[in-house]
């Protein structure tokens, strides 16, 4: 999709997919199953187990493997979950500028949107502003929140006061409470991700709170359809087990996710040095090339949220498209507060990330 869905002459810079090659243990479980003939339907096995070692390692949070639930991806998962415990009609608390399927996909669920936006200091740099999200929840009809955390198109790496106070404001009005953490893995120098269920929750918030988490995003196979639901109650667990038809996780999945974290920390390692010297050059780039475009560096992940207001440009991603041949995705898609910015995905090679500035320079009258 990434390198067909504009014409051969663009470069693409938009969806959330990097341009490395796959880990070895990787291809070699999906050879294995194709060898084999197996494509039938999941097993999860030791997936649950995988995943817990990997986040004792890396995050040093140990959850229990028997609460680790595969499913196809993380979108879904927050989808079946909002529809097995929220009213229809309900109000669903997001935080914008944010990954543009929370607004879809909650509407196609028969959820109402409700934005608690995110506050931007002078410097760009952006932060939860818990008054916000607390007036949100208290609104007539709001269920749930659901938090991106490391948060999408921001980059930023929630800290642990940042997810303390957002269980505090839950815990006190009772909602539900779901968090994304697909970029979890792509923690870049110089930040720590927080695994939400690794507060101190205590056992009333504990039970509405659901956690997703994928190998899609460190290890690029999102075609390959498995995330996990990770939970820390029996009453949390049962509503994804009564659900498992629904929920049914790609076999070839499972095994490359299992694979992904139990052989293949080497080479997140590897991508997760490429991104940081990536996230630098582009900041080099934008100052010689655009340097009247904002830029924040993320702390997490392969996506640069750039502020393109002083560009002169009514719709950025359209311009750069039309006069530049890069494309990049559009910040308005990321709600009204995107409006002049666009997210650039930098998860490629120096010398491609070169080009996308070139281009994009370009596309600049004079």
């Amino acid at each position: 999709m990434k390198w067909k869905k504009y014409p051969a002459d663009v470069l693409p810079a938009w969806v959330a997919e990097m341009d490395f090659d796959l880990a070895g243990p990787i291809k070699d479980a999906v050879r294995e199953a194709i060898g084999m003939g197996d494509c039938g339907y999941p097993y999860p096995g030791g997936l649950g187990g995988a995943y817990a070692a990997f986040a004792g390692q890396r995050f040093g949070w140990a959850p229990d493997p028997r609460r680790v639930f595969a499913v196809p991806d993380v979108m879904t998962g927050i989808a079946e979950v909002l529809q097995a415990v929220t009213p229809h009609g309900s109000g669903i608390v997001i935080n914008p500028p944010v990954y543009p399927p929370f607004f879809y996909r909650l509407r196609m669920t028969g959820r109402r949107v409700v934005e608690a936006p995110l506050r931007r200091d002078a410097g760009g740099r952006y932060h939860l502003d818990p008054a916000a999200v607390d007036a949100a929840l208290a609104g007539e009809g709001a269920a749930a929140y659901l938090l991106c955390s490391p948060h999408n198109p921001t980059g930023r790496v929630w800290s642990r006061e940042d997810l303390a106070a957002v269980a505090e404001i839950c815990a006190r009005r009772g909602v539900i409470l779901l968090v994304d953490e697909i970029h979890a893995p792509l923690a870049l120098p110089g930040a720590r991700h927080v695994p939400f269920l690794s507060l101190d929750l205590g056992a009333d918030l504990a039970r509405r709170t659901f956690t997703f988490t994928s190998a899609s995003k460190g290890w690029n196979i999102p075609g390959l359809k498995c995330a996990l639901a990770v939970v820390a109650h029996v009453e949390a667990a049962r509503v994804l087990e009564e659900r498992w038809e629904a929920l049914l996780a790609s076999h070839l999945g499972v095994l490359a996710t299992a694979a992904a974290f139990r052989e293949c920390v080497p080479w997140l390692d590897a991508v997760i040095a490429q991104l940081d010297e990536n996230r630098g050059l582009l900041a080099k780039l934008l100052a010689a090339h655009l340097p009247a475009a904002g830029y924040v560096p993320p702390e997490a992940s392969f996506l640069a949220w750039l502020d393109c207001r002083s560009l002169g440009l009514a719709d950025p991603a359209a311009a750069f498209l039309g006069r530049g041949r890069v494309a990049l995705s559009p910040g308005a898609d990321f709600g009204t507060q995107g409006r002049g910015f666009a997210r650039l995905n930098m998860g490629t090679s120096p010398a491609l990330l070169e080009e996308i500035v070139r281009r994009m320079s370009a596309a600049i009258p004079g």
